[in-house]
């Protein structure tokens, strides 16, 4: 297939690249390569991905309409993986224009260019974050997720909605996974694992939020990107006869595991034991997240397992050889 990958410079699209190219389709990749973390990060990732045959990218903005319509313009796609958003919970209480760009205005001009070509499938990028202050575990499809607890979830919610608006009017078939607190190789610099290695290695203190007492469903990189793909090479329908062709699954490794847990794989992989400074909760932040992913492993017979151990000790090698030390 001819795929359009947005924010193919990200730590799930270089990974989705690199498979989406091993098994024989060719990518056009997009990313604004912004400012949110280091550029040279981004430019790292992509370095690989333009020295191999199938492979072209174009540093364009999906806020940017113009841009986006005469990219859809000039090429037909099979398939639009969309990956590009301005992530974190945190930041979205700072700079919330950037998630009103990207996430609402960006994910509008890429629904426009899949209905003006007809598309065969639609598979975005939705969050774990939309289950907000849910309280039932585990989290659910099916659940209600009317109260978000950060902008950044609602503009993820929002995606959802509008996707099953296009599925409805132009039989669009989407299909929105919800991730769970992404990890591995290559991965984010503002998410904890990769600044609690950063800062134990330093011999700086870690910030321990909720003084402690918080789980998170961590799911690997290469799981994540497996099921992607599952999903991908099979487009949604309806779930009811006469309804939309959308979906929206979680991908997530079924498994929450303690805060003080996770430090303690990360001292565990580095040999050194982090020195913590333990701090309220933060807003926007939620307690917990467990994904149940029955309905993922019914649709495409794949579901998240790599052991967090595992997964945080693959993260540890990249980062000593990436950073030199």
């Amino acid at each position: 297939m001819h795929i359009l990958l947005t924010g193919a410079a990200g730590f799930i699209g270089a990974h989705t690249a690199q498979r989406l190219l091993a098994r024989g389709d060719t990518v056009l990749g997009i990313d604004n390569l912004n400012s949110y973390y280091a550029v040279a990060l981004k430019q790292a990732r992509l370095a690989p991905l333009l020295a191999q045959a199938g492979f072209s990218f174009e540093p364009l903005d999906v806020a940017d309409r113009a841009a986006m319509a005469a990219l859809f313009a000039r090429q037909r796609f099979d398939a639009v993986v969309h990956l590009a958003a301005q992530a974190g919970v945190r930041y979205s209480i700072t700079h919330p224009e950037a998630y009103l760009d990207s996430n609402l205005t960006g994910f509008g001009h890429i629904l426009e260019g899949c209905r003006a070509q007809g598309l065969g499938h639609l598979v975005y990028a939705s969050s774990s974050s939309v289950y907000g202050g849910n309280t039932k575990m585990p989290f659910e499809e099916s659940d209600p997720v009317d109260h978000p607890v950060s902008l950044y979830a609602a503009t993820k919610k929002a995606n959802e909605l509008m996707a099953h608006t296009y599925s409805h009017l132009y039989r669009l078939p989407t299909t929105g996974l919800r991730f769970f607190t992404v990890y591995g190789p290559w991965g984010r610099p503002d998410m904890a694992y990769f600044s609690f290695t950063r800062a134990v290695l330093e011999g700086r203190p870690i910030q321990v939020f909720n003084h402690g007492h918080m789980k998170r469903d961590f799911t690997y990189i290469d799981d994540i990107v497996e099921g992607l793909l599952r999903v991908l090479d099979k487009p949604a329908t309806a779930e009811k006869a006469g309804g939309a062709p959308c979906r929206v699954f979680n991908i997530g490794n079924q498994d929450p595991v303690a805060l003080m847990e996770f430090i303690g794989c990360i001292e565990q992989a580095l040999g050194r034991e982090a020195i913590k400074e333990f701090l309220p909760m933060q807003d926007g932040d939620v307690p917990a997240t467990y994904a149940s992913t029955e309905a993922l492993q019914r649709w495409v017979g794949f579901a998240p397992s790599t052991p967090l151990q595992d997964g945080i000790h693959r993260f540890v090698r990249w980062y000593r050889d990436y950073h030199a030390v």
